[in-house]
């Protein structure tokens, strides 16, 4: 029988998971998000075994993470020093290995230097920058402004200068702003999760050791990282009765990223509750708004960015992004043409404003609930639903809500459904990023199911071997 049923050890999940962390790192070498210059025709033979060996590795991670979680699951699990050295094993290869599943990290860099170039990037994409930097952005952003706010951008900037002396420098900067984003994660989802009544190993195995976490903030180093962290920090220092240093922390994790915003309202419900006297909801709400404000006119005041990225929100609903309402749309607009209706081109921005109005009633209902569900999973549970519901659709936008239920979702359906789509969304991507063909993707199905064969052999050694073991003791 295969071994999942046999008792977990985690010292072999550690290092099944470090064989498939240098399988993915080894695959992307040749099929991932590589500078233009490195860059191969995915047709290539060299590129054809990196997109097998990468989702050989990626299979082999995703599983040593499933396997470890049962050992949390344990009445004694690992405890947390031990699941965070197993996260720094498993991300060590991917710190040196180039970037997967995305190119965003050239975007990044193009932005900072834009910057410093003093180009407006609220206004201008990519293109208007030209040279190097501009050429590693993918085509479908090279005249898309920045939707990022002033604290990221200037971080950006500084990471650019690196780039301009070597690019592989620059991708190693952004790649360490990233890692102080985790870092960040690391150190506030712990009292996080001591706040919200979870136990720590349960909560630092979903939200640090996850899948996502090491391929799309660590491998891709996606920005989401350090808003993440920002918002950790904002949400611990709000329940230990902090509340002005959380909304100031919050405001700059939005700053970041626009979506770290809501975690304003519960920084406000929080802080309502240690208000004395009368109407102590619109007082927490109004002192919140107050400081966060200050802190963005502070801030965009010190970059010189200006308020710009207000009027780039509206990014994520390019019609290039791809979302759930974006595809219903797509689907009922092929519909509508068939029948010969003249609506057609109206079905995707239909549904789209149906799915921005799903997730302000799925906020809204949520926030009036906060009081059963707690403060920060109410903002878990809406951070989810601008996921799913939202107008862009990315794997490692799950991670805005993942974070949260890890450290607050009491154990039950909601973590077990959030660890399974986890799993799910890290197979979602090539590791180049780019849209797959019909040849890729029978390369990354023919590396899983090869992962796979060696799982079941790896399990069925370890079952014979102890059926062997115990045959001799009993004799």
């Amino acid at each position: 029988m295969l071994a999942l049923n046999a008792d977990v050890d985690p010292n072999r999940c550690r290092t099944l998971g470090l064989a498939g962390s240098v399988a993915l790192t080894v695959g992307g070498l040749t099929a991932g998000a590589l500078p233009v210059r490195d860059a191969l025709l995915p047709s290539s033979g060299r590129a054809a075994l990196g997109v097998l060996c990468a989702y050989f590795g990626l299979v082999l991670l995703v599983a040593a993470w499933w396997w470890l979680g049962r050992a949390v699951r344990r009445p004694r699990p690992p405890a947390p020093r031990e699941l965070l050295v197993t996260l720094a094993i498993w991300a060590a290869p991917l710190l040196i290995g180039p970037p997967l599943f995305s190119r965003d990290v050239y975007s990044y860099l193009a932005q900072g230097a834009m910057v410093d170039a003093r180009i407006d990037v609220y206004t201008h994409g990519p293109a208007q920058l030209g040279g190097p930097l501009a050429t590693e952005v993918a085509p479908v952003w090279q005249h898309t402004p920045a939707p990022y706010g002033p604290v990221f951008l200037a971080i950006a900037a500084r990471a650019s200068d690196l780039a301009h002396v070597d690019m592989s420098a620059g991708v190693f900067g952004m790649r360490l702003v990233a890692l102080l984003g985790v870092a960040l994660m690391i150190v506030f989802l712990p009292p996080l999760a001591d706040r919200c009544g979870v136990d720590r190993s349960a909560a630092l195995w979903l939200g640090a050791l996850n899948p996502l976490v090491l391929l799309h903030l660590i491998a891709g180093a996606h920005n989401d990282a350090l808003m993440l962290g920002l918002l950790g920090a904002g949400l611990v220092a709000a329940l230990g009765g902090l509340p002005a240093r959380a909304a100031v922390l919050v405001a700059l994790a939005a700053l970041v990223k626009a979506p770290a915003a809501l975690g304003l309202l519960a920084v406000a419900a929080l802080w309502s509750g240690r208000l004395t006297g009368r109407a102590p909801t619109v007082r927490a709400a109004a002192l919140t708004c107050v400081i966060a404000l200050a802190t963005t006119a502070v801030v965009t005041a010190a970059t010189g960015t200006g308020y710009g990225w207000l009027s780039t929100l509206s990014t994520p609903v390019s019609p290039d992004n791809w979302s759930l309402t974006s595809a219903l749309g797509r689907l009922n607009g092929a519909l509508l043409d068939a029948v010969g209706s003249g609506l057609a081109d109206r079905a995707v921005p239909a549904w789209r404003l149906f799915g921005l109005l799903a997730t302000a009633a799925a906020v809204l209902v949520l926030w009036l609930r906060r009081v059963p569900l707690g403060p920060v999973y109410a903002l878990a549970l809406s951070l989810l639903a601008v996921f799913a519901l939202g107008p862009a659709f990315r794997p490692w936008y799950a991670l805005w809500g993942l974070f949260l239920i890890a450290a607050a979702a009491p154990d039950g359906r909601v973590r077990r459904w959030a660890a399974g789509g986890s799993g799910v969304l890290a197979l979602a991507l090539l590791p180049s990023g780019s849209p797959p063909d019909a040849m890729q993707l029978t390369l990354a199905v023919g590396g899983g199911a090869l992962a796979l064969i060696a799982l079941y052999w790896m399990f069925e050694m370890s079952d014979s071997a102890t059926v062997h073991s115990r045959t001799r003791v009993a004799s």
